[in-house]
């Protein structure tokens, strides 16, 4: 992971301008860049993935054009190859370097032609103006505000800009460039134009070519790559494919608690099977709530469903980064929002199921990957996701309705038949029932953290609660626990999360007040 930073005006002085931009070192700690510019000021903090000399060090300049980028450009080889025959030159073998001489030739249209996981700041000399952009599902983050002298600025995390805007900071919609203070969509993966009707096998046979294709574009690093693997079906598909796909053992890591971990056991059943080079990291009460507010504010983020999910996810990053060289990480996010969870099992009707897949994926950016961006990166490594390749998730965004619903007596039923050939996972894996990671990691975890927001809070905590009610009061002490420790790094900003990720309360069956598949009628085997 980088971290890029733009503010457009000058209301704060350089001094408060680089204290904020050092708030996100850790997501580039190998180099950073800080300057003033005539109409404010940019910074880059670089995690050295390709082209790992300092010639790779951002922003990069071509005549009074300047850009800053966080990004993976897959296939940029190619077009640099492209670009060097029409006359261009380049100095590093950064992917990034490739952005002005695209938006030299295409404008804004260069978004739409990127295959690319990115969020980038575009300085253009010609017109005074800045064009930022961010990849059609946001995993990589950016986020912008308004400074007191009305002037927009830009970062990776909403931590830079506290103190920096006066009002609320947003996060920049995925699929959207901003140009002369318009945001403008360029592309919504979310928008089918043909839906796809064809037979199973068919659609089976794809689905695996094209999460094939997305993992083995992700391989590409100049630094070492690692795997997190859960032992449930889409972590463990990202390593099998991986693992066919290279010469040499992947490394692989699972983390749970101690004492009740469902997971480790099907993690290391994987590993076996795949023969991956594999690492367990276990975890403890006292581990998680020695960590809790630091996970808070590093996520920017109150969502209940979020901060469970990410202890262990950073409590295992947390120790891969301090025990090993691992730069990059595979993850098996972004399945879920495209192939269904436990509770769409309760979709009325397929035209239900689409509408629900075309929100999970729009919110994305709020949720799961958040998750992932921030874990991975508060640890110095970046994140790469598999399953958010534009193919694969255009295609299967595509494919009909009433294919993808469980009409199979099993989830995501069309996953897992495209790998049934193939000798990639043992079949109780592949046919596993799915458990929520943040249960996985242990039962006892959530339960933890429900007693300690028990302990703390007595019975007026709905009354603290109503202190919040602006935008998504708490409803539990839990989710109070939460919001009040967001409220200390990022007062009156819950804005940034649209609400609380829950099933959806209108269908059958649904109607919860805790986000845990764990209280689905149907969760039945998962917690095994």
């Amino acid at each position: 992971m980088c971290a890029i930073y733009v503010l457009t005006g000058k209301s704060i002085t350089p001094a408060e301008a680089e204290l904020a931009f050092y708030r996100t070192v850790s997501r580039g700690p190998d180099m950073s860049n800080f300057s003033e510019t005539e109409e404010g000021y940019v910074g880059f903090h670089r995690l050295a993935i390709m082209g790992l000399n300092a010639a790779g060090m951002q922003p990069f300049y071509r005549g009074g054009n300047f850009v800053v980028c966080n990004g993976e450009l897959y296939g940029f080889r190619k077009v640099r190859r492209e670009l060097e025959e029409m006359g261009y030159s380049f100095i590093s073998d950064s992917d990034c370097e490739i952005l002005l001489p695209l938006y030299e030739l295409y404008g804004t249209d260069m978004f739409a032609r990127l295959d690319a996981e990115f969020a980038c700041v575009i300085y253009d000399a010609k017109t005074r103006s800045y064009i930022a952009a961010r990849d059609p599902i946001g995993i990589r983050p950016l986020y912008y505000g308004y400074m007191a002298d009305g002037k927009i600025a830009f970062a990776s995390e909403p931590k830079n800009l506290v103190s920096v805007v006066e009002g609320q900071i947003l996060p920049f919609p995925p699929g959207h460039y901003y140009k002369d203070g318009r945001f403008v969509c360029y592309l919504d993966l979310t928008r089918v134009h043909t839906v796809i009707y064809d037979d199973p096998e068919t659609v089976c046979k794809n689905i695996r070519e094209k999460l094939i294709a997305g993992v083995e574009k992700r391989l590409d690093a100049d630094a070492p790559v690692g795997f997190l693997l859960s032992g449930g079906l889409d972590s463990s598909l990202v390593c099998a494919i991986a693992q066919k796909l290279l010469d040499r053992p992947i490394r692989t890591f699972a983390v749970g608690m101690r004492k009740d971990a469902i997971d480790l056991k099907y993690a290391r059943e994987v590993a076996d099977y795949i023969g991956s080079d594999h690492t367990e990291i276990y975890m403890t009460r006292e581990d998680v709530l020695e960590s809790l507010e630091f996970v808070i504010k590093s996520l920017g983020t109150y969502d209940i469903t979020t901060i469970r999910a990410s202890m262990g996810m950073y409590l295992l990053c947390r120790q891969i980064h301090l025990s090993t060289n691992v730069r990059v990480l595979l993850t098996g996010e972004i399945s879920d929002e495209l192939f269904g969870y436990k509770y769409t099992d309760f979709a009325p009707s397929p035209v239900e199921f689409q509408k629900e897949s075309e929100k999970r994926v729009r919110e994305l950016h709020m949720y799961d990957v958040l998750r992932a961006d921030r874990c991975i990166s508060v640890n110095s490594m970046e994140a790469r996701v598999p399953f958010g390749d534009l193919g694969f998730v255009r295609y299967v965004m595509a494919v009909d309705p009433a294919m993808k619903m469980n009409v199979y007596g099993k989830g995501k039923y069309l996953l897992r038949h495209a790998f049934e050939e193939g000798d990639y996972l043992p079949r109780d894996i592949l046919f596993r029932e799915k458990a929520a990671f943040s249960d996985a990691v242990g039962h006892s975890m959530v339960d933890d953290l429900k007693a300690y927001a028990e302990e703390k809070y007595g019975d007026d905590w709905e009354t603290i609660a109503q202190k919040y009610a602006y935008h998504a009061k708490p409803f539990t002490k839990e989710s109070l626990l939460y919001r009040e420790i967001f409220e200390k790094y990022y007062p009156g900003q819950a804005k940034m999360i649209v609400d609380f990720w829950m099933p959806n309360k209108m269908w059958e069956g649904c109607n919860v007040n805790d986000p845990s598949a764990r209280v689905l009628s149907n969760y039945g085997d998962s917690g095994k």
